[in-house]
């Protein structure tokens, strides 16, 4: 906790953005991380709440009060510490994390919550600036060797942390630069990069092998998932090199949208938009689809899909419209009724203060166009009843769009993948493994363990981490007989 009447002295002090003209302007992060005084105040907000939900409001139970407090004594060397003891990479996850520790916040219940996030965000900006964040390398080898699959959050947490036991760890990554969808899937406007490159750098002091464009697997994946690996590894070659192997990719295969019109060029899905731009920012070439004068229509109102709407607006598109299938959620939530869990309510993005028409209850009938190139979307409005949805006679309507952007979510990790390793699926397509128990992130493959999407399904940057984790300390147990990495 931090001061004893901090709740009461004190509002909450929310982080600066640039302004949206500005910002629109390039592709860099535009949050600006609270200064020294501001985060003390900050943590000094934090509640003697006596049962801190916060801590299991976050998927890797940050231990939130003891770092708001050291906040607040302004001992920040010793709040990165107790940071870096939970997760591997709060640069990440102060960034782009939606901050359920906030929603679970008990001064919540009744006053705007503990800026937590922002909290974590100086913390670890200022542990980079002061050169606090240094390789951890293992006292002793153990001589064992794992290969994990997949170089996004979870599996960079899991080879961090079992390099950091002593083992022998290789990352395998389909594409050229390691981060999975951190890298390729959240705009550098969001996440910059190079926050990622210097965390390779230091796991590769600490002893992590990088092997990149790399597909691990037997048949290539459908051309919805980007692949840009050169090289192709069998998980039987796999199974004969390491002791030990975890499979960590994420849920790469797209929900498609089978209307009418579909085949219509203009129309694709929201990473087929946003990986090639990533790319074009870091100066791997161009993006070959382009918003620039366009009347553009994202589907699918979460975060991809504010993703889609703040690079067309960075392209200078004519106009933006995003559509959702569900209802528009209230602009408060009913506190008493959802607390400490993580309420639905509408929420506002800054891509879409930088210029959006958003609707709600919306469904796409057809696309139209002329010359094989869409034109524009055909939808209908939907009324909810019950949870189910049937369309309103007569309200069939058409807007403009020659871009169209499907961002309607993941279904499920790459098939093929999971195939190859003969790895039990559950009925969504997951790899079936538990989180409990002696046999926590096994499959039914010996040797072959899940973590992050490639287990969960689509899910946040913070699950991968924790699950990344909890992965490693299975994996180390499995390979010696008991394990000192924290679960």
């Amino acid at each position: 906790m931090g001061k004893v009447t901090g709740f009461m002295e004190f509002e909450r002090l929310s982080e600066h953005y640039e302004e949206p003209q500005k910002r629109v302007k390039h592709y860099k992060e535009f949050v600006m991380a609270l200064t020294d005084d501001e985060a003390k105040i900050q943590g000094a907000r934090c509640m003697d709440c006596g049962i801190p939900f916060c801590n299991n409001g976050c998927p890797v139970n940050n231990i939130i009060p003891d770092f708001n407090d050291l906040v607040y004594q302004q001992d920040w060397e010793k709040a990165i510490g107790v940071l870096h003891s939970t997760n591997n990479f709060p640069e990440f996850t102060g960034r782009i994390c939606p901050a359920p520790c906030e929603a679970a916040c008990t001064l919540g219940i009744h006053e705007d919550p503990v800026g937590i996030k922002s909290i974590e965000h100086a913390i670890i900006d200022k542990a980079w600036q002061n050169g606090w964040v240094k390789p951890v390398v293992a006292a002793k080898k153990t001589g064992k060797k794992v290969a994990v699959v997949g170089a996004g959050p979870a599996g960079m947490a899991a080879a961090q942390q079992l390099a950091r036991a002593g083992h022998d760890v290789t990352l395998f990554e389909k594409n050229d630069r390691v981060g999975g969808l951190l890298r390729y899937g959240i705009p550098d406007f969001k996440m910059e990069k190079g926050l990622i490159d210097r965390r390779v750098e230091q796991m590769k002091a600490e002893g992590v092998k990088f092997e990149t464009g790399v597909f691990v697997g037997k048949e290539a994946p459908g051309k919805e998932v980007k692949n840009y690996a050169k090289k192709t590894v069998s998980p039987d070659q796999l199974q004969k090199d390491f002791d030990a192997i975890v499979i960590s990719g994420g849920a790469e295969q797209p929900r498609d949208l089978p209307v009418p019109g579909r085949e219509l060029d203009g129309v694709h899905y929201a990473l087929e938009f946003l990986i090639p731009q990533n790319k074009e920012v870091a100066g791997d070439g161009k993006n070959a689809i382009r918003a620039d004068g366009k009347n553009v229509v994202v589907i699918g109102g979460g975060d991809t899909g504010s993703d889609c709407v703040g690079t067309s607006n960075r392209h200078g598109a004519k106009s933006v419209t995003q559509f959702e299938l569900l209802p528009q959620p209230p602009e408060h939530e009913n506190k008493p009724l959802v607390w400490p869990y993580w309420p639905t309510k509408l929420r506002t993005s800054t891509s879409h203060d930088e210029g959006c028409e958003r609707d709600w209850s919306v469904a796409t009938k057809r696309f139209e166009g002329k010359n094989g190139k869409v034109e524009k979307l055909i939808g209908v409005r939907l009324d909810w009843k019950d949870g189910k949805m049937q369309e309103v006679p007569g309200s069939e309507f058409e807007v403009k769009a020659d871009l169209v952007l499907l961002a309607m979510g993941f279904v499920s990790p790459v098939q093929s993948v999971l195939d190859a390793f003969g790895v039990e699926k559950d009925p969504r397509g997951n790899a079936k493994a538990s989180t409990e128990g002696v046999k926590a992130y096994y499959t039914n493959v010996p040797k072959v363990f899940a973590a992050g999407d490639m287990r969960r399904g689509q899910s946040l940057v913070v699950w991968a981490i924790r699950e990344g984790r909890q992965c490693a300390r299975a994996v180390d147990e499995f390979l010696m007989g008991a394990t000192v990495l924290p679960r």
